[in-house]
């Protein structure tokens, strides 16, 4: 029976050191940046937005933040130390729905940061959603302030084997300036590609009501984005809108809201141009950009040279919407694009 005894804690112990052992090891490398920033010469695999932006957003060195769906992960923050004298962090969340904007800023503005520039980029179909309706569960352990349920990060095996010692036997730290850049190379961005990929939706007769996505994007709007524009004067919000391709409007056609998307638009332009914080870029009207669909992976998803243009465009103020006439007028534009566009020819030919 001592001999029992002795084994079971023994075996307890050794159990209870292994735990310690790789709870200390994840607490000093700290892959997911709870605690601290990056370990000088650490190279720190960073691919899991759910997980990791929290952490940037408490310890990373920045000034400025990149906010935004996959319309965004193809900024280079470098960019924006260059054109425009900030220190950026990207924070996307492929497909992020406003409630995930909202929870990142949490940490961002309680973070301690002097934050200058917020990049938000805004997918207005995301605005017809739940005002707590995020794209995937979150894993809230990683979003809030106790400690104590951090158990689940510290002792975890995809943690210690994929982010502690896998970086250590292949080293290849990720950089943080194109950090969570889409995987379609340069070869993927041809309109043979897109088209072989697209399936236009079917054809629906009965047009969806001008005001049908108000009442919705109203509540988003009050809940997951004003309150961070009113709390936070000393902060400019680039609110951009992103240039989906003309395959994007072709669904928007056959699916029959295409006053009430333009309607959408006006009505997010015209709510956060009444703060003196906000500026608002609008590129769907952009021809060359849209109509060419040699600069797009699929029917959304644009070319990283898009992503610089828009950068550019921040630091030198074209696309700027000032004002309603103005946001009037490039939607009365986008309009016009698409009613003129040649749809037949393009669906007419065999890709």
């Amino acid at each position: 029976m001592n001999k029992f005894k002795k084994w079971i804690i023994s075996t307890v112990s050794v159990i209870f050191l292994f735990l310690f052992l790789t709870a200390a090891l994840v607490v000093v490398v700290d892959p997911f940046f709870q605690y601290h920033a990056p370990l000088e010469g650490f190279p720190y695999l960073v691919d899991n937005q759910l997980a990791q932006n929290p952490g940037m957003a408490k310890h990373m060195e920045y000034d400025s933040v990149i906010l935004g769906s996959s319309m965004t992960v193809n900024f280079n923050t470098n960019w924006f130390g260059e054109l425009m004298d900030l220190n950026t962090i990207k924070l996307s969340y492929s497909g992020a729905y406003p409630k995930d904007q909202a929870n990142i800023m949490d940490i961002i503005f309680d973070s301690g940061h002097e934050v200058k520039s917020v990049f938000l980029g805004v997918d207005v179909t995301t605005y017809t959603g739940g005002v707590d309706e995020t794209k995937y569960p979150i894993p809230a352990y990683l979003y809030d302030d106790n400690y104590f349920n951090d158990v689940q990060y510290l002792i975890n095996k995809d943690v210690l084997l994929n982010y502690v010692l896998r970086p250590l036997a292949d080293p290849d730290r990720t950089d943080l300036a194109t950090v969570y850049q889409s995987w379609w190379t340069d070869e993927y961005y041809n309109i043979q590609w897109v088209m072989h990929n697209y399936e236009p939706p079917a054809a629906v007769a009965q047009e969806t009501p001008a005001d049908a996505y108000i009442e919705s994007t109203d509540r988003n709007l009050r809940a997951n984005l004003c309150p961070y524009i009113e709390q936070n004067p000393d902060t400019t919000f680039y609110i951009f809108f992103p240039p989906y391709s003309i395959l994007y409007w072709n669904d928007v056609r056959q699916e029959n809201h295409m006053e009430a998307t333009m309607r959408e638009y006006e009505y997010i332009a015209q709510t956060l141009l009444a703060y003196d914080n906000v500026r608002i870029f609008y590129f769907p009207n952009q021809e060359n950009i849209v109509t060419d669909l040699n600069n797009y992976a699929d029917y959304t998803h644009y070319h990283r040279d898009i992503n610089r243009y828009m950068t550019e465009c921040f630091a030198n103020g074209n696309c700027e919407v000032a004002c309603a006439e103005e946001m009037a007028q490039v939607l009365d534009e986008t309009r016009d694009m698409v009613e003129r566009f040649d749809f037949e020819t393009l669906f007419s030919v065999e890709y």
